[in-house]
């Protein structure tokens, strides 16, 4: 047998090797079409070559790839060499602080082996695709990297925290309700001051959440006996420590990192009611600045009872087209003038106060209508289309600032 011949069957067998957990002698044997001896021989040269492969015995053992002192080359089929070039080339300008360059290394050294008819597919795709980031705030990947493993090992996880207060700048409340999206420790409490500002947490971590501009933790908070959530980049000093943790039952990480982000840090919290599939909302309102929920209070004309039915809006629209959406912000008539910018019938449910914003936005509408001079002859518009005017010219800026927010 060639020595080309060989290689290649190594090759093979470590292709195999990374693309599920363990594998039986005969089962690899079966798929170089070569004998079991061969397919030992072959481990031997594996391992030679520094690859850490393992051998148990019984029944469920076989060989398995270990992890070594080393990282040892990787073999890629097609599919998974442009999905690894392109996340790369998100990674480059991603928001884990010296990612990028390590990124764009990473896709350097790939991009030289690649083959041809590879790379310029991936060229294709790099050329065709531009990335709309928003302002995201860079955390450093040891920290990344940290609480992933202690999340992953299940040991509890000590650092210092800056309160949301300690980085808020004197911005407007326009731009603080849709920028501010803290959520996280919305409780006081007798905390160990380090430094200004920064007080010192343990917590057991279950789930690291990104949005498009920040990571979060959702974790046990020890002290307060409650689930919390941290923003990454307020912490400081992050250690992992070795008091390993039972893991008890936790709300879903996604949706409870939603609702702090999304109701939380705002002094107000507002729930509407739209004439819109959630589909409709969702484009308008990203999942960071409001939340969407089913319309289970609704009633026809007699009062009965609308059940929310499933039409293809995962379960957030009742059979009327109306959903429920809950929105925080800072100033009730920023919130008023940023829900009636989104276009549809809405009914205010709660708070009250928020009514009595839209009465004053409707009386600021009217008297732009009416302040002109009002001695417009009859052929000039009507107060009803002026008002309309003025909604059709304004509101759609408001709305795009809307959704902004969530960028």
């Amino acid at each position: 047998m060639s020595v080309e011949t060989t290689t290649e069957r190594v090759l093979r067998l470590l292709a195999l090797l990374q693309r599920r957990p363990s594998w039986t002698a005969a089962e690899l044997a079966a798929e170089l079409a070569v004998t079991d001896r061969s397919v030992r021989r072959d481990v031997e040269r594996l391992r030679a070559l520094g690859y850490p492969v393992h051998a148990s015995a019984g029944v469920g053992g076989g060989y398995q790839l270990g992890a070594g002192t080393r990282l040892p080359p990787l073999l890629f089929d097609d599919d998974e060499a442009i999905a690894t070039a392109v996340s790369l080339r998100l990674a480059a300008g991603g928001t884990v602080a010296g990612a990028g360059e390590a990124a764009l290394r990473a896709l350097a050294k790939l991009d030289q082996v690649m083959p041809p008819r590879l790379r310029a597919e991936i060229h294709a795709v790099h050329a065709a695709t531009d990335t709309l980031l928003g302002p995201g705030i860079e955390i450093d990947a040891d920290v990344l990297v940290t609480l992933a493993r202690a999340c992953r090992d299940a040991v509890r996880v000590r650092f210092h925290y800056a309160g949301r207060n300690a980085d808020r700048t004197s911005r407007s409340d326009a731009s603080r309700g849709a920028d501010d999206d803290a959520g996280h420790d919305a409780t006081g409490g007798n905390r160990t001051g380090v430094g200004a500002g920064l007080r010192e947490r343990t917590v057991e971590p279950v789930r690291l959440v990104a949005t498009s501009r920040r990571w979060y933790l959702m974790a046990w908070d020890v002290d307060r006996a409650d689930w919390r959530t941290f923003r990454l980049d307020r912490m400081r000093e992050v250690t992992a420590t070795t008091w390993r943790f039972r893991p008890r039952e936790h709300p879903d990480p996604v949706a409870h990192v939603q609702r702090a982000v999304t109701e939380a840090p705002y002094r107000h919290l507002a729930r509407v009611r739209l004439h819109a599939t959630a589909e409709q909302v969702r484009a308008l309102v990203p999942p960071q600045v409001g939340r969407i929920e089913p319309d289970t209070d609704r009633t026809d004309g007699g009062g009965t009872d609308i059940e929310a039915e499933d039409d293809g809006s995962n379960g957030t629209a009742g059979p009327d087209g109306w959903c429920i959406l809950v929105v925080g912000g800072d100033d009730l008539d920023w919130l008023v003038v940023r829900i009636a910018g989104l276009g549809f019938d809405t009914e205010i449910l709660a708070p009250p106060e928020l009514r009595e914003a839209a009465t004053r936005l409707a009386r600021r509408l009217t008297s732009m209508a009416t302040t002109a001079d009002r001695t417009w002859s009859a052929q000039q518009p009507n107060r009803t289309e002026l008002m309309n005017q003025v909604l059709d010219e304004e509101l759609p800026r408001h709305t795009e600032a809307f959704r902004r927010t969530g960028e």
